[in-house]
């Protein structure tokens, strides 16, 4: 039989992103006509005034018109986005290759009337396909180029966009229809040979990785009822949140004012949502909102994880109204951005597999530059592959560690952007690179009385990288 390979394919879902078209029923809807210009697979946008930069500042990809990833719906037309229009996902195959790569876009959520239409407003992409053009490009891990991706750039890599688990529900307005998604898609993988896959990675970035965690038990329990022998396993990226310390008002009417708690609260109600039985178990009725932070389900889930996470994560630094360069910094907001790299560290301890740069920043795996980020002289590409040859090891019933793979690595320095490798911090206004003082500084947080002097911020930055 011939297997087929390198099949990227980028599930444009928007679960509960996506919204339904006002009055008409969800699946009565049909897609509008795709455009035919090309996309580009990256995070979710999100614009402050400083950000890190996390891109090179090269030109387009040198990518041949064949590694174009094509779309294409679901076979099952009665499973469909939030506003009832077709779900679909980007699709790239590698003849011959029998590992298959599942990427889950980030993008938040939207958790009542008033979140989905402003989302249906501002970022129709995840809520909708009518927009989807035929061909999107992968970058970083979803990259088809060696020299980008070599570890996996032969692997078939299956990703759509922003999923939360759902069971099928409707209301007048929306859709919300994420584990049919996630089970369709797997149904119409079967025809492209993941029945005969050896490995099988669900990953997913920001939401889409807590997306991951949300799924990845009956993702691997559907394969397994297929016939599929594959393992699954899982990669989370930036989608390792904390509950927020912050009180805002009960109310919170848009995502700004709503702590990630809250919002999990409200989607839970709005989107009928499932939540992975095990972790259910462990929480009375009510409580079932924390089995959506990783720290709180990781112990409960089967399969094999690898976390990647910034320790000073842009997302996380919002939920507490603390934007980089976009506000002035209190004494009090720059102890917690301090504290939550400490938390973090803790959160993440009992991880077997762990990826964590002090850095500020948001999602790493699909930056086109996503191999120059390192912890402790290992980069991250570097860290999946010692992660991988251990799990192979395992299959073997090995117990011999792999010596000089390691790929459990959290920096040890304690301050923001303390690891040499980080993204640069960028001043949108002036597109000049900030180091941390000069951008606590322009934040207007007293550096003197705090005992820092911005004159000193390379003594400083050498102190603080030790051990990075």
């Amino acid at each position: 039989m011939n297997v087929l390979g390198h099949v990227i394919l980028l599930l444009l879902l928007g679960v509960v992103t996506c919204q339904n078209n006002r009055n008409a029923k969800p699946a009565s809807k049909s897609p509008k006509k795709m455009g035919s210009a090309g996309g580009e697979v990256a995070p979710e946008s999100e614009t402050q005034p400083v950000t890190s930069a996390s891109e090179p500042k090269s030109g387009a990809s040198n990518q041949k018109p064949s590694d174009d990833m094509k779309l294409h719906f679901l076979k099952n037309t009665q499973v469909t986005c939030n506003d009832g229009t077709a779900a679909g996902y980007y699709l790239k195959e590698f003849k011959g290759s029998k590992r298959w790569l599942i990427f889950l876009e980030g993008g938040w959520c939207c958790y009542n009337k008033e979140t989905c239409d402003s989302r249906y407003k501002n970022i129709p992409r995840l809520m909708s396909s009518s927009e989807w053009p035929q061909t999107r490009k992968g970058t970083g891990i979803l990259s088809s180029q060696l020299e980008e991706n070599p570890h996996w750039w032969n692997t078939n890599i299956v990703a759509w966009m922003h999923i939360v688990i759902c069971p099928e529900y409707l209301t007048a307005e929306y859709a919300f229809m994420g584990s049919l998604i996630i089970r369709e898609v797997i149904k119409d993988l079967v025809l492209k040979g993941i029945k005969q896959a050896k490995v099988i990675m669900l990953a997913g970035t920001s939401a889409g990785g807590t997306g991951v965690l949300l799924n990845i038990e009956k993702v691997s329990a559907q394969l397994e009822q297929l016939g599929a022998e594959a393992q699954v396993r899982g990669l989370v990226d930036s989608g390792w949140f904390l509950e927020s310390k912050q009180q805002k008002a009960t109310e919170c009417p848009d995502s700004v004012s709503c702590t990630p708690t809250d919002a999990i609260k409200k989607g839970l109600r709005l989107w009928n949502g499932m939540i992975p039985e095990k972790c259910r178990q462990q929480y009375k009725k009510g409580e079932e909102w924390q089995c959506f932070f990783g720290h709180k389900l990781y112990a409960s889930l089967s399969p094999p994880l690898f976390v990647v996470q910034w320790l000073f994560d842009e997302e996380q630094l919002r939920v507490e109204n603390i934007y980089l360069g976009g506000q002035s910094l209190s004494e009090e907001q720059w102890t917690y951005m301090q504290n939550l790299g400490k938390e973090l560290k803790s959160s993440l301890k009992d991880v077997s597999a762990v990826f964590a740069p002090s850095c500020l920043s948001h999602t790493l795996i699909t930056k086109s530059n996503w191999m120059d980020f390192q912890v402790k002289g290992t980069s991250l590409a570097r860290a999946l592959q010692c992660w991988d040859k251990s799990l192979q090891e395992a299959n073997r019933n090995s117990k011999t560690a792999i010596k000089g793979c390691p790929f459990h690595l959290i920096d040890s320095c304690q301050w923001p952007q303390c690891n040499p490798t980080c993204p640069a911090l960028i001043d949108q206004a002036t597109h000049q690179e900030l180091t941390l003082l000069q951008m606590l500084a322009a934040m207007g947080l007293d550096l003197q009385k705090l005992g820092l002097d911005p004159k000193q911020d390379g003594s400083l930055t050498a102190v603080v990288s030790n051990g990075g």
